[in-house]
């Protein structure tokens, strides 16, 4: 899981637990937290104060912990993230009333070897990817940040506001 897919991941959580997207600042923790950065380069990077990002890290990881069932901090974020992406992707859906958390499985598993070729699994990556650039766009980020979130070109992310 890559940065780009951690905070995609992340937004979706969070979303199905408040009803909001990450905003700029939730991101920019997460994502120094994921480059195993330190608060204070954190802080500066987001220009704000060391204490306002721990506290915006503290407020994260006390809705990942609730999300998850499990505790998340500053140092275990990346392996809960993967952890709980996984078992999210197997059942079908995203962390919605705990059913993950507490092991319970949603859905089934289909095994296809082919799957990455299939015109069903690239459109459904595509869609991905739009859906991903729409609620960055939507909380205010600019393409060129968009593009350095999602490891994508300008030109990509561009094709995407031209097919809105």
């Amino acid at each position: 899981m890559n940065v780009r897919e951690a905070l995609a991941f992340a937004d979706e959580v969070v979303f199905a637990k408040t009803g909001k997207h990450l905003d700029d600042m939730q991101v920019g923790v997460i994502e120094g937290v994921l480059k195993r950065q330190k608060y204070g380069d954190i802080a500066q990077g987001l220009n704000c104060t060391e204490g306002y990002a721990k506290d915006v890290g503290y407020e994260l990881w006390e809705l990942f912990s609730d999300a998850f069932g499990e505790e998340v901090n500053k140092l275990n974020l990346r392996s809960a993230l993967i952890r709980k992406s996984m078992i999210s992707n197997v059942s079908g859906g995203v962390i919605s009333d705990n059913h993950v958390a507490r092991g319970h499985l949603i859905g089934s598993l289909n095994v296809c070897t082919s799957q990455e070729e299939s015109p069903e699994f690239l459109r459904r990556k595509r869609q991905a990817k739009i859906e991903a650039i729409q609620r960055l766009q939507a909380i205010g980020l600019s393409d060129e940040q968009i593009a350095q979130c999602l490891d994508l070109t300008l030109e990509e992310i561009r094709q995407v506001d031209l097919t809105q």
